[in-house]
This record gives C-alpha cells, structure tokens and sequence, in this order.
C-alpha cells in the first residue's frame, strides 16, 4: 500500500509543477514578514502604510532579506484588522492607494526581492458586495457563502444548525432577516465563511489570485486554510469535555477543519500560480497535526508553514526537544524536493524573545536561519523587539476584547503588534504622531534599530552576519546531520563539496564543555564565524583541539571548516 500512495503523490507532485530539477528562488529564501499597520508610517496618522514601507526596503535589503509578505492592506471595516475584507482587489485607503502599492511592487523588484500577498480564502467581511448580495440572493452570489435554514425545535422555535463554535468564540452561525436563515462564520460574525461547493465563488476567488499576479506579485501566503471547507451534512461535532459552549475547545472539529475538499481547492490554486511562465509561491498557514499539515504539500502548496519553534518549543526546552521537532519535519516531507521551512514568530504569537528570552532567542535565530529551506521572519525579531504590554483600554484585537477585561491579556494579540522601533526619536521613529494606533514599547529608547547599528555586538549585527551566511552555497543546498552532544548540547552540520557550516547550541544554564571530535572532519581545523552576543569575544578564534570546547550558556557557536 505504501508504495502506491509513494507512486500517486509522485504523479500528482509532477503534474503539479514539481518535476523541475532546478532550484528555484524561494527554495532557500530568507522570508520576512510585514504586519503593515506597524512597520513605518509615512503620513502621521498613526498607522503604517504602503510609502512607509517603500521608504525601508533599504533595511530589508541590509538584512539580506530575499522575499517579504504583507499581512492584508485591503479595503476592510477593520473588525479583525484587515483579515476582513470587504473588497479582494483594492488597497485600503489607510495604507495608501494602488498607485502606491505598483511603486512598492516595481521598488522592490528593482531592490531584487520578491513581494507576497496574504491571501484571505476562508472568508470576507460581511461588508463585501459578495455578501451583500447574497442577502438579498442576487445571482450569482446567492451561494457564494454558507447559509443554513436552522433547526427547527419541537416547540417550533427555529436555533442554530449545530453546536459549531467560532474560533473567536460563540456560536459558528447568526441569523440574518434578510435571508431567513444563518450563515457560518468559523471567526467573527462580521467573517461569513465563502462556500468552497459553489463553483462560482471557487472561481471568483482564483480570478482575485489572477488579479494580484497581474498586479506582479510574486506569490501568495494563504490564510487560515485548514478551515476552508466544512462537511455539507452539517452534524453536530463530538463534545470534548469542555464545559464552555462559547470556547472554541468546546468541540473537536470533525466537520470543520482539515477536510479533504479543502486539498483539492489548493490544487486548484496551484494550477492557477502554474498558469504563470515565471515561478510563483504559495505557502499555507495551518495549524494542524503532522499528517493533515504534509498533505499540502502534495496537493500543491510549495510548503505549509512549519510553526514549531513556536508551538511546539519554549524557554524551558530540552536539547532532545528541538532535535525531535527539526528531524520530525525533515523526515516527514514528502520527496521530490519538498523544501523544508522554519517560523521563528508571527503576528498572532508572542514575540520571540518573550517566548525564549533574550540569548536563547539569539539561539533559535542562528538555527531558523542556518537549517535547509525558507526561514521566515516576523518584523521587529531582527532587533529583539519584545511584547509589548497593552491596557484594556488601548486594546484593539478583538480576540482580546472578546475575552474581556479579565482575560484579555492571556488573549490579545497586541502585544506583538506593536510598532517598529527604528530610532530612539518620536514614537520609536515609526511616526512623527505621538499617539500610534496600538502604544509604541516603552523600551524603544534603548532597543531599536539605529542604536543597534552602531553596536558590534548586537541582535541585529547577530541577525545580519548570519543571515548573509546563507547565502554560501552550504547553507543553501547543503546536507543536514542533527546531533545530540549531551543531554543540554544540540548540534547540527551543512555540508557541500568540502565546506562545512557547524552549529553548536547550549540549551543549559551554565556552561558546557562538549567534544566535537565525532562531528569534525579528521584534520579539520574550526573557525568561529560567529556567536551569540554572550560569546561574542569568540569569534575570529580558531580551534585546535576539538575534544573540549566551550559553550557558553543559552549560546550558540558557528564554526566553519574546509574539508
């Protein structure tokens, strides 16, 4: 049986677009991540935009950063900050206008990097004249989303379908007058899910890709697809345990996630990107297991994100914890040039350094962007940026606000939204308004970019020295070997043609001593490209003896050699 399903997964990857034996440019691309409304504001207002953008490709450039998405900058009531979209294929006049976004599209282009989308499939926002239409069930758009009559009780009242519950909590459905019947929306009410059955809205979304394609974007980041599709015999879900009815943990989703109709809709939008002459990509956000997450790989995505240094790893992690996550994926990807890739942080998660801490954040950097494939990088994690604590008031997620002022902490997303931090001037430098859309970290007199640029020693002269590392030969395409040196000591190779990349990190508190002789080469002599900041002064050393080198605690070691 195993080979059989090798044998389909071989045929559906080529007809896919897989079978080319070259490399293409985003296999080992260092991917950034903009969240737009706090990147750089151009205007004053408050809130990041497109020209402020434009105005720091300079920065992405220095970082030898390759590609950069954009979280969404369409048109949208903001009720979840972009993520619904009342108009697929227009700028928001908040970040600027299209004019502005062709300028940012040639800039960066002309900076040799590569622009990507954040496509949002699963949903619009209930402003869309999609939605508005189908309200009034106005063809074509009458089944463009998820409408349901209700279930009618034995006493005539009519209620919800089911028991499905939204990922921001509540009840999955709300009525409408309009239509006499619910609609699904697996995030807020203002989210009505689209109805990947109806053939027309399945088109019409593949038309929004063309758009944008046309526009030269270089690919697309797909929105929350493992909740693209739901089972059409809309069954109540299987209770989990959970007391709460309004907590999305109330049920196990069955019916709602992870479907296979949901694979064959990223087919369809493979063969669209593959309509193309020049390659474009398309990566999927999905929080699920190990099986259901591979599987986009063979239905066409060039890789689903791989989150597990930030679900799977903490500060309190175990050498053994991070071998198990890098050799998990690695063994688990699909073959035929599956390209691996690593999430050091996003806009939905604590920030990296508030996760791990300072120096072994520096650590989990080195190893992101020192492992095969696309490491990706969420703004503001190249200086150390950290959460940035937010009161009820200034609150905007509605995440957070929906768990109310008592658990609005634990829920909120803010604190990793917070604006950049260039300089120690107005507002970090991020805008000449006092007053910015979510408060500026208190801590951006001392942590910023422009006062790290003139250190020798810091997270951004970490980040950079790295990050240019990748671009050798070894680190793009070279072989991978994991080890464990002790309990507290992981360590991994690159090896290509004789050139060798060494990675050495200490996940213990004090020092350790570890013996490298069963990873170095005979004869092979180490040189130290570089260090986290606690062991900065060890780099430009050179090993002689191998046998007992020094690591410092919560640090990490590069070493380069020639075979």
């Amino acid at each position: 049986m195993k080979s059989i399903i090798t044998l389909c997964a071989i045929l559906l990857l080529s007809n896919l677009g897989y079978s080319k034996s070259t490399a293409e440019w985003w296999q080992s691309m260092s991917l950034y991540q903009i969240y737009p409304r706090s990147f750089k504001d151009s205007d004053g207002d408050g809130v990041g935009d497109l020209k402020g953008i434009i105005s720091k490709l300079e920065h992405l450039s220095e970082s030898n950063v390759d590609a950069f998405w954009l979280s969404p900058i369409y048109p949208s009531p903001m009720v979840d900050f972009g993520y619904d979209i009342s108009d697929f294929v227009s700028i928001d006049k908040t970040f600027g206008t299209m004019k502005d976004f062709d300028v940012l599209v040639k800039a960066t282009h002309a900076a040799s990097m590569k622009i990507i989308m954040d496509f949002v499939p699963n949903h619009s926002s209930d402003q869309h004249e999609w939605f508005q239409k189908s309200l009034q069930s106005i063809e074509p758009y009458t089944n463009y989303y998820v409408w349901h009559k209700g279930k009618v009780l034995p006493n005539g009242t009519v209620t919800v379908p089911n028991n499905w519950v939204s990922v921001f909590g509540g009840p999955a459905w709300t009525w409408r007058e309009e239509r006499q019947a619910y609609y699904l929306h697996q995030f807020a009410p203002q989210q009505p899910d689209l109805n990947y059955e109806n053939e027309n809205a399945v088109n019409a979304m593949k038309d929004v890709m063309r758009f944008w394609l046309n526009k030269g974007v270089d690919g697309f980041r797909m929105d929350a697809v493992p909740h693209l599709c739901e089972d059409v015999r809309f069954l109540d879900e299987p209770l989990t345990g959970n007391p709460n009815p309004n907590d999305y943990g109330y049920t196990d989703k069955i019916y709602t996630k992870d479907l296979p109709h949901t694979y064959e809709v990223v087919k369809g939008w493979r063969e669209v990107l593959n309509e193309y002459s020049n390659e474009k990509v398309m990566m999927i956000e999905a929080y699920a297991n190990m099986t259901m997450t591979m599987k986009y790989y063979v239905y066409g995505a060039h890789f689903p994100f791989n989150f597990g240094f930030i679900t799977d790893t903490n500060q309190d992690s175990k050498a053994i914890d991070f071998k198990r996550l890098i050799d998990r994926w690695m063994v688990n990807m699909p073959i035929l040039r599956a390209t691996a890739n690593w999430v050091a942080g996003n806009h939905d998660k604590p920030r990296l350094v508030t996760r791990y801490g300072r120096y072994r954040a520096e650590v989990i950097t080195i190893i992101t962007l020192l492992l095969p494939g696309v490491a990706v990088t969420y703004n503001g994690d190249e200086i150390g940026m950290e959460d940035t604590w937010i009161s009820w008031e200034d609150s905007k997620d509605p995440q957070g606000c929906n768990a109310g002022k008592d658990g609005y902490e634990k829920a909120s997303r803010d604190p990793a939204r917070t604006p950049f931090q260039w300089d120690n001037t107005t507002s970090a430098g991020f805008s000449t308004n006092q007053k910015t859309w979510l408060p500026v970290n208190k801590n951006y007199v001392t942590l910023n970019l422009a006062a790290q640029k003139e250190q020798n020693n810091s997270y951004n002269a970490l980040y950079k020295a790295v990050s240019a590392l990748r671009k050798l030969p070894v680190v793009k395409r070279g072989v991978l070997t994991t080890t464990l040196l002790n309990n507290d000591v992981f360590a991994f190779i690159r090896k290509l043609n004789g050139e060798v990349v060494y990675v050495v990190a200490n996940f213990a508190n004090e020092e350790e001593t570890v013996d490298l002789s069963t990873l170095v080469y005979a004869s092979s002599q180490l040189n130290v490209y570089y260090a986290t900041t606690n062991a900065h002064h060890l780099i430009g050393n050179i090993i002689k003896d191998v046998r007992a080198v020094k690591i410092p605690a919560s640090g990490a070691v590069i070493y380069t050699s020639t075979i």
